[in-house]
């Protein structure tokens, strides 16, 4: 029996012009058919909302209004979504390829996540290779203990165990998200695809000293103190050998 759950797509954007096209054209251009695109704009300024309505009759729901951040966007959007899973494709990211989609969820097994692989890009949209943190096989709310294993823009979560994001993390948010998520799931799937084109230099980036801050806070919310203290030695060591062997890292 064929299996083709509704997927949410959503999108955030502020003041992106330069590459909202790129994303919504990644989306629309899809070959799966049961998709719902929703798009949550911060009332931008610099022509991105004339793109957005280029577009208009293709987006399904168009927000565009003051948000008190980044993930207060991300839950407008939530709020809005009604297909079976929901993914976040941010501004500036795309979906590997045109049959991303369909490769995923054309008779597949009806899992609470499904999770895949990412390729960092640039501004020029060139490839410049994989992500640090390698994809792990089997997928539970353990696995980011060392790190954030899997891109926020690569993991579909069933929207019926999906949380809201806690206001209270600016950054890092996104890691608490899908460990809560992961904390209710029964089943993941490892897809073994590439699914994303992860623009590199996001918010994350440009704050990162700010960001590992609560990416440990977090981390020790969900794993407990001592042993956050001793994974965090582990993800130290593990980022210095890959920084001597590889340069510094894009992600």
């Amino acid at each position: 029996m064929s299996f083709n759950p509704k997927i949410s797509i959503i999108t955030v954007v502020f003041n992106n012009a330069k590459d909202i096209e790129y994303t919504i054209q990644s989306v629309l251009n899809q070959s799966y058919e049961h998709v719902e695109y929703i798009i949550v704009d911060g009332l931008s300024t610099d022509g991105t909302l004339d793109i957005l309505n280029k577009y208009r009759a293709q987006i399904d729901i168009l927000i565009s209004e003051k948000d008190k951040g980044i993930y207060d966007a991300m839950n407008k959007g939530l709020e809005q979504a009604t297909g079976d899973y929901v993914l976040f494709l941010n501004s500036g990211d795309a979906f590997y390829d045109k049959n991303t989609l369909s490769a995923i969820f054309t008779d597949s097994e009806g899992a609470d996540i499904y999770y895949g692989e990412t390729k960092l890009i640039d501004e020029n949209r060139k490839i410049i290779g994989d992500r640090r943190h390698k994809t792990p096989e089997k997928f539970t709310w353990k696995s980011f203990r060392y790190g954030m294993n899997i891109c926020h823009q690569a993991i579909f979560i069933k929207r019926a165990i999906a949380p809201k994001y806690d206001l209270q993390y600016k950054i890092s948010a996104d890691i608490d998200w899908i460990i809560r998520a992961a904390k209710k799931a029964k089943s993941c799937i490892n897809t073994k695809e590439y699914t994303t084109r992860y623009l590199v230099g996001g918010m994350s980036k440009q704050r990162h000293k700010e960001g590992l801050k609560e990416r440990y806070q977090i981390l020790k919310k969900h794993y407990g103190f001592l042993s956050n203290l001793w994974n965090h030695g582990v993800i130290t060591l593990k980022f210095l050998v890959f920084s001597l062997k590889n340069g510094k890292p894009h992600d």
